[in-house]
């Protein structure tokens, strides 16, 4: 089944304005923030303007979202993935470097085993299921599905849940392995501003999202970015700084634009699928676990840094869970 995959170019015939539309668009994107927030629940500041977005686009009420905007929030999304690789990182992996191939491979090898296998099952269309369950960051693998052909609808939700399974599973295995909570730090939307390095990172993203583009790199509105962001932050030539109330705006922009490409065809799909994507996500972090058992047994790290490590994605919620833990953090996050 193929489904159209080209986003909405115009509003949609319907009895509502467009301000009218973006009203409601924001007010749910606001509602359904606060209540992922609630639940603290990870990706909530892109999740809930997507959610939004869907139901919006399920009543037929849709806007146009500006082009420029979105892939200029996706180099500031790269920027953003830039800024969470410490420097420490680099040492971890020069110095366990043997664990963390076998465990990288391992994880890619097993999701791409399982979509392959969801795929030649005509569970979901192309290689839609293969990007669905490649671990990592969901957004980035979102956005470089829709660069290689892939739904970028059925997609996003694949990661989307296996985000919210796997910070589920790890809080669960977390609070009984450790009889810890896990804190859950709050938001400052409106930290102290070093405005030159907020301009020169929105250079960067703005820049490489550009550049990206006129070079036609798949996804190097995302990819660019990121990797100029890499370098020259880590070699001390850029301190990225992007405060949270920017962030989440183009985390909307984001959610929005992926959102409201779902149709109710796409959304009836989607739930057919359900029962036999949650098995593949659930095969997906139990095999992860096993290869923590291998860790335990075999290089003696301990169980909760193993599990946490080893957790197929969702890394801004494991690294909470780790910060609350008494785990090896480096070795976590190196991971």
């Amino acid at each position: 089944m193929r489904f159209d995959v080209r986003p909405p170019q115009f509003w949609q015939r319907n009895s509502h304005a467009p301000w009218l539309i973006w009203a409601l668009m924001l007010a749910l994107s606001a509602v359904f923030v606060a209540v992922l927030e609630a639940a603290y629940l990870p990706a909530a500041l892109l999740l809930g303007p997507m959610i939004a977005a869907i139901v919006m686009a399920a009543q037929g009420r849709v806007v146009r979202i500006p082009s420029h905007a979105f892939f200029f929030s996706q180099g500031v999304v790269g920027c953003m993935i830039a800024s969470n690789i410490p420097s420490s990182v680099m040492g971890e992996l020069l110095k366990d470097w043997p664990l963390f191939l076998l465990g990288v491979f391992s994880a890619i090898l097993l999701a791409g085993l399982l979509g392959w296998l969801l795929t030649r099952w005509r569970v979901l269309p192309g290689t839609t299921a293969i990007w669905g369950l490649s671990p990592g960051a969901a957004t980035a693998m979102t956005l470089l599905a829709e660069a290689y052909g892939a739904d970028m609808r059925l997609v996003a939700f694949m990661q989307y849940l296996r985000v919210v399974c796997v910070a589920i599973v790890a809080s669960v295995i977390a609070r009984i392995w450790a009889s810890t909570d896990s804190v859950i730090p709050d938001i400052i939307w409106f930290p102290p501003m070093d405005w030159l390095s907020f301009a020169q990172t929105l250079a960067v993203a703005g820049g490489g999202a550009v550049l990206g583009r006129c070079l036609r790199i798949p996804a190097g509105s995302l990819l660019l970015p990121l990797a100029i962001g890499i370098v020259l932050s880590q070699c001390g030539l850029l301190t990225i700084a992007l405060p949270m109330w920017f962030l989440a705006i183009c985390y909307a922009f984001v959610g929005w634009s992926i959102g409201l490409r779902f149709t109710r065809e796409v959304l009836v799909h989607a739930f057919r699928a359900l029962p036999r994507v949650l098995a593949s996500i659930v095969t997906l972090i139990a095999s992860c676990g096993c290869f923590a058992l291998i860790l335990i047994v075999f290089a003696g790290v301990d169980p909760l840094t193993a599990y946490l490590a080893t957790s197929p994605g969702g890394a801004d919620s494991v690294a909470i869970i780790a910060a609350s833990s008494n785990v090896d953090m480096p070795f976590v996050m190196a991971m």
